[in-house]
C-alpha cells in the first residue's frame, strides 16, 4: 500500500496518473494546499519543501520501514523503478526518458507554474512577466513538438515522461497556447487524453476538490511564503 498526499495541481496528477497506469494499491490523503495544510507537522516531516505531492510505500522493494519520497519526478521515478514498468532499465532507454523527465521538471513545469501565476494569480498585471513567461512556454511547447515529430511518445515507448508532461500540457489554453500551432503536441494530446489511467486520474480529481477557487486567504497559503517562513519539520513561525 502506498499513501499518497496529494492536491489536484499538475504535479498531483501526475502521480494518481501513474499509479493508476501501474495498477498499485493507494490510498489518498488530501492536502489542501489553499487552506494551508501542507504545513502541517506531518506532512513536513515526508515533505520539507511543503510542496505536494508526497508518497510514503509501506511496501518498499528493499523491505524494512515505510519510505517516504517527495518530488514529483523523484516519485515518478521510484515507482518505475519498484514495479519494473514505465522506464526501461538499458541504460540508453533509460536516459533516453530520464532526461525528458528532467526537462519537464526543470524546464516545463517551471516556466508554465510562473506563466499561470502572472497570468492569473499576481495581484497586479505584469506585462513584461507576463509576456516572457507565456513566450517561454511556447518555447518549449515547440520543443516537445519537435521531439514528439518522427515518434508516438516522448521516450519512444509510453513512459514517466509522457506522465510528468502531460498534466502541464493539459493547461495548454491558461498558459495562452494554441495547440493548433503545435500539431505533434496536439495529437500527442489527444491520445494520452483517452489513455484510461487518465481518465481515471481526472476522475479522482474531481472527486477530492469540489471548489478549484484560490481566494483571498489562499493566496496567502500559496504566494505568501518567505524565506524565515519554515523552520523545522515541527513547525513554522
Amino acid at each position: 500500500m502506498i499513501d499518497l498526499h496529494y492536491w489536484t495541481t499538475p504535479n498531483g496528477h501526475k502521480i494518481t496518473i501513474a499509479l493508476e497506469e501501474l495498477g498499485v494499491e493507494y490510498r489518498i490523503l488530501p492536502v489542501n494546499i489553499s487552506a494551508g495544510e501542507q504545513f502541517r507537522p506531518e506532512f513536513l516531516r515526508i515533505s520539507p519543501n511543503n510542496r505536494i505531492p508526497a508518497i510514503v510505500d509501506h511496501d518498499p522493494r528493499m523491505g524494512g520501514d515505510p519510505l517516504s519520497v517527495f518530488e514529483s519526478g523523484a516519485i515518478l521515478e521510484y515507482l518505475a523503478d519498484k514495479t519494473g514498468r514505465l522506464l526501461p532499465s538499458e541504460t540508453r532507454a533509460r536516459f533516453e526518458t530520464l532526461q525528458w523527465l528532467y526537462w519537464q521538471m526543470g524546464g516545463l513545469g517551471p516556466m508554465a507554474g510562473q506563466n499561470h501565476h502572472f497570468t492569473h494569480y499576481a495581484p497586479e498585471r505584469i506585462a513584461y512577466a507576463t509576456e516572457r513567461y507565456q513566450k517561454e512556454t511556447g518555447r518549449l511547447y515547440r520543443v516537445l513538438d519537435e521531439r514528439l515529430r518522427d515518434r508516438e511518445y516522448i521516450a519512444d515507448a509510453f513512459s514517466i515522461a509522457d506522465i510528468a508532461c502531460y498534466p502541464w500540457i493539459r493547461l495548454y489554453a491558461r498558459q495562452g497556447q494554441d495547440l493548433a500551432d503545435f500539431p505533434q503536441v496536439h495529437r500527442w494530446f489527444d491520445s494520452l487524453s483517452t489513455r484510461p489511467a487518465v481518465v481515471s486520474a481526472y476522475k479522482i480529481a474531481e472527486t477530492i476538490n469540489t471548489a478549484p477557487t484560490v481566494t483571498e486567504s489562499a493566496r496567502e497559503h500559496l504566494f505568501g511564503q518567505q524565506a524565515r517562513t519554515p523552520r523545522r519539520a515541527g513547525g513554522y513561525a
